[in-house]
Formats: C-alpha cells, sequence, structure tokens
C-alpha cells in the first residue's frame, strides 16, 4: 500500500462513524456512516431501506427556506402565520407525528395550547396491535430474547426481512451458540433471501384461506381441537410449536387488513395455549416513522395513546372515530398539523383544509400549488440533528447522533416557539 493509499484508508477511517439508523424500527446500531461525495455511505450493512432514505441526504445541511402559499418566507414569518392558524382554529388536527421523543413532548404541549386531537400517519396500522392490546392484553418479547432463546421462529402472513431488512440478522444466535433455529414462514409468499437466514433452517407454508382465516385455523389447532377440514401443514406445524422449547410468532401490523385487531387477538391465544406447556411469545413489525416514539411519549404525558383529543373538557381517546382519513373526510377538523421529518414519502392527505406542514425539506415539492399552506423545514433526527427514539421491541430508547448539525430547526424547537407564541390562553379549543 503506498503513502497515497495509506492516507486515503486513514482518512476514510476518520470520516466514519459510529451511527443509529432512524429509518426504521429496528434502530439498527451496529453500523457506521461515512461520506462518499456528496452522499452518506452506510458501512456494515447491505439495508436497501436505510441506503434509500440515506440517499435524500448530502453531507451539507439544506438550505430551504419557509415557504407561506409556496413564497419563500423566514422562519419568524412562517411561525407568526402558523400561530394565527391554530389561533383561529376550533379543532385542529396534529397529524403524521413523526417525530422523536422530544418532538412528541413539545407538539403535546402545544396539542393542551390549542385543544388539537393528535393521530400517526401509522395509525391505522398501530391500532391492530393497541387495540387488541386494550381488549385482551398481548404478551410481547424483545430482540435479545429471540436471538439468545427462539429455537423456532413462526412468521404469519409476512416476509420480515422485505420491510425491515435488518431483522433475521439482528435476532441471529451469536456466533458459537448451541442454538439451532428453524424459520417457518406461513402464508409470506414466496421465500424471502433475507440477509441472517443463512445458518437456519427454513420452511414455509402456503395454506388456504386469508390471514384470519391462518390465524384461527392455527389456534385450534395449537389447543388441540381438530377444524373439520384441517390444513395438514398447519396440523403438523402445530405440533412443531407445542414441542419447541420457545417460539415466537412473529407478525406486521401494517400488512393487516381492516379489523385487524381480531388477528392480534388471535396470535395472543396461540401464545397463551403453548405458555400452558412451554415457552413463547409474539414480535409485532411495525412502528414505522416513529410511530411506536409518538405513541409511548404520548402515553406516557397523558395516560392515554394516539388518537387522543387534549379537548377543553378534558382528555378524550376515540380509536375509530379520530382516525387522520375520517377526521379529514369528514370535515371534523378544520386545520391539519402535519409532520413528517424522517423522509418526504409521507405527505400528508389530499385536502383543502389549511395545512402547516412540518416535514422533510423534500416535501416542499408535495406542496406546490397549494393555498392556505405553511411549510417549515426540520430537521431529521440522527442525520442533522440528535434525538431518541423507542425500538420495535418497546423496552429501549435510543439515543440519536446526528450525522451533521444543519442549520433546520427540530420540530420539538418549532413546537416551543408557537407555544410561546399562542401564550396561556391558546386558541380557541385550548384547554
Amino acid at each position: 500500500m503506498n503513502a497515497q493509499t495509506q492516507a486515503s484508508a486513514r482518512k476514510s477511517r476518520a470520516d466514519s462513524m459510529a451511527w443509529t439508523c432512524p429509518f426504521c424500527p429496528l434502530l439498527c446500531d451496529g453500523f457506521s456512516l461515512s461520506k462518499s461525495g456528496a452522499q452518506f455511505r452506510l458501512s456494515g450493512s447491505t439495508c436497501a431501506r436505510a441506503g434509500a432514505a440515506l440517499a435524500t441526504f448530502g453531507t451539507q445541511a439544506a438550505a430551504t427556506e419557509p415557504a407561506l402559499d409556496g413564497r419563500t418566507v423566514g422562519l419568524e414569518a412562517a411561525l407568526d402565520a402558523t400561530a394565527k392558524l391554530l389561533r383561529g382554529s376550533r379543532q385542529p388536527l396534529f397529524g403524521g407525528m413523526a417525530t422523536d421523543v422530544a418532538g412528541t413532548r413539545a407538539l403535546f404541549r402545544l396539542a393542551n395550547a390549542t385543544g388539537a386531537v393528535l393521530d400517526h400517519a401509522k395509525g391505522d396500522s398501530l391500532m391492530h396491535s393497541l387495540r387488541a392490546l386494550q381488549d385482551r392484553g398481548l404478551f410481547y418479547t424483545t430482540l435479545a430474547e429471540i436471538r439468545n432463546r427462539a429455537d423456532l421462529v413462526v412468521c404469519l402472513g409476512t416476509n420480515p426481512g422485505e420491510h425491515y431488512p435488518e431483522f433475521f440478522r439482528r435476532c441471529a444466535p451469536a456466533a458459537g451458540s448451541a442454538l439451532r433455529r428453524k424459520v417457518v414462514f406461513v402464508g409470506a409468499g414466496a421465500r424471502p433471501q433475507a440477509v441472517g437466514l443463512d445458518q437456519a433452517q427454513v420452511d414455509e407454508l402456503a395454506p388456504a384461506g386469508d390471514v384470519f382465516d391462518l390465524a384461527a385455523m392455527l389456534a385450534a389447532l395449537v389447543a388441540g381441537r381438530r377444524p373439520v377440514a384441517p390444513d395438514d401443514a398447519l396440523a403438523a406445524l402445530a405440533e412443531r410449536m407445542r414441542a419447541a422449547s420457545y417460539c415466537v410468532l412473529v407478525w406486521e401490523s401494517g400488512r393487516l387488513p381492516e379489523h385487524g385487531a381480531l388477528f392480534a387477538e388471535a396470535v395472543l391465544r396461540i401464545v397463551n395455549t403453548l405458555n400452558r406447556t412451554a415457552r413463547a411469545a409474539s414480535f409485532c413489525l411495525g412502528g414505522d416513522h416513529g410511530a411506536y416514539t409518538a405513541n409511548y411519549a404520548l402515553a406516557w404525558m397523558s395516560g392515554l395513546p394516539l388518537r387522543t383529543g387534549v379537548l377543553a373538557r378534558g382528555l378524550v381517546h376515540e380509536p375509530q372515530r379520530y382516525a387522520t382519513a375520517r377526521l379529514v373526510a369528514d370535515k371534523a377538523v378544520d386545520l391539519l398539523l402535519w409532520v413528517a421529518s424522517f423522509g418526504a414519502e409521507l405527505a400528508p392527505p389530499d385536502t383543502d383544509l389549511p395545512l402547516v406542514v412540518l416535514g422533510h425539506p423534500a416535501l416542499e415539492a408535495a406542496l406546490a400549488g397549494r393555498t392556505n399552506t405553511v411549510f417549515i423545514p426540520v430537521s431529521t433526527p440522527g442525520i442533522g440533528s440528535a434525538g431518541h427514539l423507542f425500538r420495535a421491541d418497546g423496552g429501549v430508547v435510543l439515543p440519536l447522533v446526528p450525522a451533521y448539525v444543519d442549520r433546520l430547526p427540530t420540530v420539538a424547537e418549532v413546537a416551543a416557539k408557537l407555544v410561546e407564541r399562542l401564550g396561556p390562553a391558546g386558541g380557541e379549543g385550548g384547554r
């Protein structure tokens, strides 16, 4: 290696930094990030999801300024316009909610000042597991428990590696472990070529029926009941599940259709039955764009989850009535404040309501031609600013170290400035 090559290698190592990825609820923290020209480069992973998200950021902070009806304005003018809209709103909706812990906390304080309803962009999928938890309870495990103890992983109706490319690697038994992992994909289509499955015994089942039929049939078989027309492959799987030392059922809330809470309850029945004689748990993949973080932080501060209104008469939780799509379609709100700090793909719904967007700089393009709209570009936690997010298994909060410090305000900073402008009285709906 010549001197120039050695110097280049030393510079590359110096530019590389340990990094926690904020673009998926797995919050993978075993990667490193380095610069390659004007773009970031991920080292230690081939995750397509992280790579696509990183491609939307350069090594320098975006120079995008706030805009009012497509016209560039200063931050103070944009904040003044937003405060005026909030002050005049009788029932605002805070949607999107794609932010970190500090951003959620600040938005809740702003909701207290304005009487807002709070829902996440992934609220529909989040409610599948939340409704099941409220009605029947849930039995979840952690990434570490799967890695260290699960000898049988059953993926129900999902290929986790498709939306969460690092899942199987995160859960793979440690090198030298005596654990022999078996993975079964049930009703998930073609077997995925996922990273982390190379040391596992992989099987695939394609039973007839939808996910509800699958869960109901498997629950009956695990409980020892024989359906009228049993599926032999599912019956054999039920035997394997009963014989496993630690069986984990993996499912993905975002793949479920309407009334997905019924599927989540069926998974709970299976887990409860297995736990009578062995050990079992479930793992729900979901919570994208900070959905778990918003839900946990809001529940910690208010005692209630998302789809809660901070109203003059008190806190009101309505998991169906306060869905963003329903509120917007029914014109049950008169202002939408949309938060999407992790990427431009989380665009606000198509509506003629007055709109305030706190989002990734590239979101401005999606607002072209709109009137009565305020756009404030905000920093992305883990890219241009520090932050904290809850991991998919719920019990871990990880700090996010910025790849660089940009000039954009954070969601928390914008919300705090709006609270200052509104004062103690807030809007007409304020408490």
